[in-house]
């Protein structure tokens, strides 16, 4: 089995910034993509950020420019860096990890609460 863990979630107000990890853990050959999705209330969720294990990243339009997702392979983590923070950036933002073990199954983690203020 997989074990996903986010951290870094917070309160902050506009314009500030914050710094999410996620670490992959348990058995597996390889983790593939790594991503992170966010659910505002009354909201689907949505995806944000995703890295290959080869670093290709893709971005919500919302985001680009304001975030980076990246990741350390070595580690079984990947980060996001949120910079210039709105109000419509607040929700629960989760880790979507892509491992082999040998198949390819998605797990997530619990989630990680991002409040901004105006």
């Amino acid at each position: 089995q997989v074990q996903v863990v986010e951290s870094g979630g917070g309160l902050v107000q506009a314009g500030g910034s914050l710094r999410l990890s996620c670490v992959a853990s348990g058995t597996f050959y390889h983790i593939n993509t790594m991503a992170w999705y966010r659910q505002a209330p009354g909201k689907q969720r949505e995806l944000v950020a995703g890295i290959t294990s080869g670093g290709n990243t893709n971005y919500a339009d919302s985001v680009k420019g304001r975030f980076t997702i990246s990741r350390d392979n070595a580690k079984n983590t990947a980060y996001l860096q949120m910079n210039s923070l709105k109000p419509e950036d607040t929700g629960i933002y989760y880790c979507k990890v892509v491992a082999l073990i040998p198949w390819t199954r998605d797990y997530w983690g619990q989630g990680t609460q991002v409040t901004v203020s105006s």
